[in-house]
């Protein structure tokens, strides 16, 4: 007999593949409306830091933070979103503002962000990231990395009304 152990590690990982893949129905019952907002998730803003700077890199990189940001209902695809992005790296601890930027959507709501490499803390490879342009309802994302060898790490954000 199989025994599943719950344990953080497991619920944080089966939360952020149900968050990343979306569950048309398995877990959830249908909505009328459409896409569901995404809910921030705990641990999301810690260390955030309001008004990061827009870079163009977060150090000297070698990390790419990429996702995407659609409207709640019709899923319709976001451009100029900001998105703040934060993490414990090679260069630098989540706390300390060299570890932070933002970027912006481009015409297809899709957003790309080089940054250094992602390094556990806590025991955990993990990112941050914030939408918090106002427009919409604030959301903090903490996914987790499955390895610390990874060099990517998706975010998706579905932006529900302020």
């Amino acid at each position: 007999m199989t025994q599943i152990v719950f344990n953080r590690r497991t619920l944080l990982t089966a939360g952020g593949l149900v968050m990343a893949g979306g569950v048309s129905g398995l877990l959830l019952p249908a909505r009328a409306e459409g896409l569901a907002p995404t809910e921030t998730m705990t641990g999301g803003a810690n260390n955030y830091r309001k008004g990061a700077a827009i870079v163009e890199r977060i150090g000297k990189g070698g990390f790419w933070m990429s996702g995407t940001v659609r409207r709640a209902g019709d899923g319709a695809p976001l451009a100029g979103q900001r998105i703040q992005i934060w993490a414990h790296t090679v260069e630098g601890q989540e706390h300390e503002p060299q570890s932070h930027g933002a970027t912006l959507t481009d015409k297809d709501g899709k957003f790309r962000l080089e940054m250094p490499q992602i390094i556990p803390i806590f025991g955990q490879p993990h990112g941050h990231l914030a939408y918090d342009s106002g427009e919409f309802k604030t959301v903090f994302l903490r996914p987790v990395m499955k390895s610390p060898k990874e060099t990517s790490l998706e975010a998706h954000f579905v932006l529900g009304p302020a």
